[in-house]
């Protein structure tokens, strides 16, 4: 006891405490009544019903950008510095649900087609005029196969669009002797009814010349062609795919074709002759050019290329 003072007597502490705790009681009461009005503890951006406080995610919401000075050798995303599973750019939008939606994938070429040379040589219809059934492709100078870069790419963005829900289904798979010939593969686009076709391919040009493009299919009547219901939609299917392949893979448009917008539009492919769907062809990089077939041979860019055409796609479904 400081200050030479006394303890209470017992009769006087309890009064002391009953009166502390008729004051603390109400001013405590009043605290919680504030605290509720206002929502309690912050949520740190929870949302939904049952105000769990757990943080929610959008589904349209996109990866941190990725580390400018790492290596994207493993195609993976974050610290690799590789972009995200989705093909997605920073700030924008990720796939949606292609769930009812038919997407056919055209692996340009066939790896067999080299074993059967007077199949693949024959002449079939493409309305405006008669063109070969199909070639064997090109290839990079060290031997690595268009046909397999075809499949493999293909093989890829099947696996994301799957993912997403669409119903995907192939011209080839290697599954095939040869073929099929272009008339059949725009054949199967249309017996689908596709609501997006792509086909997939690499470009034979000069060595020196870089860069991916899209073509789209030119507005023509003769035979049995006719473009003139799927040029405006095959535009825009071309549009988003040259966006996304751009963004995912980081090429630039070929300035080798056309005017360098890297869309180029052609009437002389029977593949897009013959379509009736919406369908685009895109050239992925130049075989012949050693700075694109580095590219081209590594498999984690072809990753990106993939993710870069299936968002693509997925853009256009969602429109």
């Amino acid at each position: 006891m400081s200050n030479g003072s006394f303890p209470p007597e017992p009769g006087r502490r309890g009064g002391t405490l009953a009166i502390v705790l008729a004051a603390l009681i109400p001013a405590c009461f009043a605290g919680w009544l504030l605290w509720s009005s206002v929502g309690g503890a912050k949520d740190d951006g929870a949302g939904g019903a049952g105000g769990t406080g757990a943080p929610t995610t959008s589904s349209t919401s996109s990866p941190p950008p990725p580390s400018s000075g790492a290596s994207g050798a493993s195609g993976a995303s974050g610290a690799s510095g590789a972009p995200s599973p989705s093909g997605d750019v920073p700030g924008e939008a990720s796939g949606k649900t292609l769930k009812g939606k038919v997407v056919v994938i055209d692996p340009g070429h066939n790896p067999h087609n080299r074993d059967h040379p007077s199949q693949i040589s024959r002449s079939v219809d493409i309305g405006t005029e008669e063109k070969e059934c199909d070639t064997t492709g090109t290839a990079t100078n060290s031997g690595y196969p268009e046909a397999s870069f075809t499949l493999d790419v293909a093989r890829r963005a099947r696996t994301l669009l799957e993912a997403r829900g669409a119903t995907v289904r192939f011209t080839q798979d290697g599954d095939r002797p040869y073929g099929p010939c272009v008339d059949e593969r725009a054949e199967i686009g249309n017996k689908a009814h596709a609501d997006a076709v792509v086909s997939v391919h690499a470009d034979g040009a000069a060595a020196g010349e870089r860069g991916f493009h899209v073509i789209l299919p030119k507005s023509v009547r003769g035979g049995g062609a006719d473009t003139s219901a799927i040029t405006v939609p095959s535009r825009h299917l071309g549009e988003r795919l040259l966006d996304r392949f751009e963004r995912a893979t980081g090429s630039e448009p070929a300035q080798y074709i056309g005017d360098g917008s890297g869309l180029d539009v052609r009437g002389d492919l029977g593949g897009l002759n013959l379509s009736t769907v919406p369908k685009v062809f895109i050239e992925c990089g130049n075989m012949r050019d050693s700075q694109d077939a580095a590219e081209l041979t590594d498999a984690a860019w072809r990753g990106r290329a993939a993710r870069g055409i299936a968002q693509g796609i997925t853009d256009f479904l969602n429109e």
